[in-house]
């Protein structure tokens, strides 16, 4: 059985890592261009406020919550300007910075947030150049690991956006680039124009259109990270996911998150949460290997 909070201790140094104290580091590793990362990564879209707007009610217990993940061996963490926004960056500095040398962080630029309901495109060249430098500015480095651009603009050529994040990649403030919300077309156009080491675009149990776009990744050895990898809980109330979790005795969170790990090699789940709790349930699926009667009673891998 699972437990996600047995072996869990706060009095061993966060950079050790080790499959006991650190359980996300027991799914293995990942390539990210020239860096490596643990395969179950942590996604701090909802350390922001409801709606993913605004300010956290308790600010000091997201700053906790963000340096318990680091600790349990999420030495990946997702984010975007418009978590907020600029919320979720801002916290990940506060919680962490200084950072620790093997940590990691991809954020994301090219969605605007007006109003808190709504999640506007904006690819135009000059609103990505002034994203980048507030993305730097807010997560306190001098050039980002990962840099994703997070949407299509279809107000925009593709090639324009992507354009003018190579042009701030060769200027040094962006390490690797990655794509999001993309087709396989969108995607090979932007491998046109430059080195692209990572997608991400929704996928989980409940929700598999885009595998042709995993399966391009996997052709070419670029990270493959599933937004909404619970699909927001929905997924979750599945009975085969639910028949599966009574027979492995863990939660239904675990076997979503265990069936993306064993779907490909090159998946980098980012589930997220607001509660410690949940976080340590999570970083625990990283133990959990899928037989091969689980995964086709979930519908393959």
């Amino acid at each position: 059985m699972i437990y996600p909070h047995d072996e869990f201790t706060t009095d061993q140094p966060a950079r050790i890592v080790d499959r006991v104290t650190q359980p996300a580091a027991a799914a293995g590793t990942l390539r990210l261009g020239d860096l490596t990362v643990n395969r179950l990564a942590f996604g701090a879209m909802r350390v922001a406020g409801p709606d993913i707007w605004g300010e956290p009610k308790d600010r000091a217990a997201m700053r906790r919550l963000l340096a318990r993940a680091f600790e349990l061996g999420h030495n990946f963490f997702d984010t975007a300007d418009s978590y907020g926004p600029d919320v979720s960056e801002i916290l990940i500095a506060e919680a962490l910075h200084p950072y620790p040398k093997d940590f990691v962080i991809g954020t994301k630029g090219g969605l605007t947030r007006p109003s808190r309901h709504r999640w506007d495109e904006n690819g135009r060249p000059e609103h990505l150049r002034r994203a980048v430098d507030g993305s730097l500015r807010k997560l306190r480095v001098d050039r980002i690991d990962l840099y994703q651009f997070h949407a299509p603009d279809p107000r925009v050529p593709y090639s324009e956006s992507i354009g003018a994040l190579a042009e701030l990649q060769r200027a040094g403030k962006i390490r690797h680039l990655g794509v999001s919300n993309v087709t396989v077309k969108q995607l090979e156009e932007a491998r046109r124009i430059a080195p692209i080491v990572s997608v991400q675009n929704e996928y989980n149990i409940g929700h598999r259109k885009d595998d042709d776009v995993l399966a391009a990744c996997e052709k070419t050895g670029m990270a493959f990270l599933p937004w909404y990898p619970l699909g927001a809980g929905s997924v979750l109330r599945s009975t085969r996911l639910q028949r599966v979790a009574a027979r492995r005795r863990a939660t239904t969170a675990q076997v979503a998150i265990a069936w993306l790990l064993a779907r490909s090699p090159v998946m980098l789940p980012i589930p997220g949460t607001r509660s410690i709790a949940h976080l340590e349930e999570n970083a625990a699926a990283a133990r959990l290997a899928l037989s091969a009667e689980d995964l086709a009673d979930l519908g393959g891998a």
